[in-house]
């Protein structure tokens, strides 16, 4: 029985936006690439164009043998588990794509294997191939010399990531430093403030801002909901994790289903994570619903703990604990009166569930349901602003913000404070 590789990947610009696919047929003992197939298909999702480069792969390598057994190798999660049987197939888009992959082949003929993107240059390559094609109004055509596209490629990230470290390490001489400690408004910094607790290790230092290698892969997309209103929440009173923990209000429920309603019609969301307060998983599972998904739970996502200030307004804090309060806008690591979190404390517990998530989820595209310190917290971070900068936010109740980190440890802010969906 003979043997073929199929390597296939989509690409969307804009998610969705201009999307194509590509997939090669290789014959695993000479490396030979036996068959192209690449297309422009419009307006799509990265997923909907994932879904397309597999099932041209399999058609190519029935073309080529029906009888012949397949390995299909591709860099999407979604696509591996879903055809391997190990995810449920929840998204109506994806459901058809699926059942038309697995009609091609018997299932006792193909094997499929995750890979890393930068181990799938080769459809990469075809899929941006046809999206370039699709932008000029033409159609795409199969590359002259595959494998030295595919070596020159190779060669420029190399290349490319060898001058990068050696800025890094040039940087690193000068400053005489690879490590930061806290952080003050006085004194600000782009990394996180250190672990709590004895002996806790301070983080690296954030990484350079510029070029990079050619190929960082697919970042981790974190959409960030805010919860819909609660009664507290048109008085702006404070309402952390230490409070009575309110549900949403008959406004705030609307607001969950006007948001559930455009990331639905959207389509992008792969996953949501809550944070354990009853606004928010209100929240996500109004959109969970739409979207015929699961949310799971991270306590690490919960707002800050005002202490004593929970349930009162501004004003009132000011006139019960005046000094207390202006000590607290003055420092990032001053507590609200009565046993608080002060917003040091809050940035480490959300640096590090950005980091175990961004672990967890990266390449995806997922929707966390937080609140108003968590977001802003975020957005700060990504951005290296100082933590007064969390004042200096508009964060409406059922606003969506979205933030993308990248393997090499950068992050790039995509929206903030969006509400058009409200209107």
């Amino acid at each position: 029985m003979r043997e073929f590789v199929v390597e296939a990947d989509g690409g969307s610009r804009g998610n969705p936006g201009p999307a194509g696919y590509g997939a090669a047929v290789i014959d695993p003992r000479t490396g030979e690439t036996l068959a192209e197939a690449a297309e422009y298909i419009g307006v799509a999702t990265n997923n909907v164009a994932e879904y397309k480069g597999l099932i041209a792969g399999l058609k190519a390598a029935k073309a080529l043998d029906p009888t012949a057994s397949v390995r299909v190798r591709m860099d999407s999660k979604l696509v591996v588990e879903q055809m391997s049987g190990r995810w449920k197939i929840k998204h109506p888009d994806m459901k058809p794509l699926a059942a038309e992959a697995a009609r091609i082949l018997p299932s006792s003929q193909v094997i499929y294997e995750w890979i890393p993107r930068e181990k799938n240059k080769h459809a990469d390559r075809l899929a941006n191939e046809a999206m370039d094609a699709g932008k000029k109004g033409k159609q795409w055509e199969p590359s002259r010399s595959t494998a030295a596209l595919d070596a020159r490629d190779a060669e420029a990230a190399r290349v490319v990531g060898d001058a990068t470290a050696g800025a890094a390490k040039a940087r690193a001489a000068l400053t005489g430093r690879g490590t930061t400690g806290d952080s003050s408004p006085s004194s600000p910094s782009s990394a996180e403030i250190s672990a709590d607790g004895p002996g806790a290790a301070t983080e690296e230092a954030g990484p350079s801002v510029g070029w990079g290698p050619a190929d960082l892969g697919a970042p981790a997309t974190f959409v960030l909901l805010r919860h819909g209103e609660t009664p507290l929440t048109p008085e702006k009173r404070f309402s952390g994790s230490g409070g009575t923990d309110p549900s949403l209000s008959p406004v705030g429920l609307r607001q969950a289903e006007a948001v559930a309603s455009a990331l639905a019609a959207r389509g992008t969301i792969q996953d949501i994570v809550s944070s354990p307060l009853k606004r928010c998983r209100e929240t996500a599972e109004a959109v969970a619903t739409r979207l015929n998904l699961d949310v799971r739970i991270d306590e690490g996502l919960r707002e800050t703990d005002f202490g004593a200030w929970e349930g009162l307004t501004f004003a009132e804090v000011q006139e019960r604990y005046g000094d207390d309060l202006k000590a607290w806008l003055a420092s990032a690591k001053v507590a609200p009166t009565g046993g608080g979190e002060s917003f040091a404390t809050v940035s480490r517990r959300i640096a590090a569930a950005r980091d175990r998530l961004t672990t967890r989820y990266m390449g995806r595209t997922v929707l966390l349901v937080t609140h108003v310190t968590p977001i802003k917290t975020l957005v700060r971070l990504a951005l290296g602003a100082p933590p007064e900068s969390l004042f200096r936010m508009e964060l409406s109740a059922a606003s969506v913000s979205a933030v993308a980190y990248y393997s090499d440890g950068n992050a790039s802010l995509r929206l903030l404070n969006d509400t058009s969906h409200l209107r």
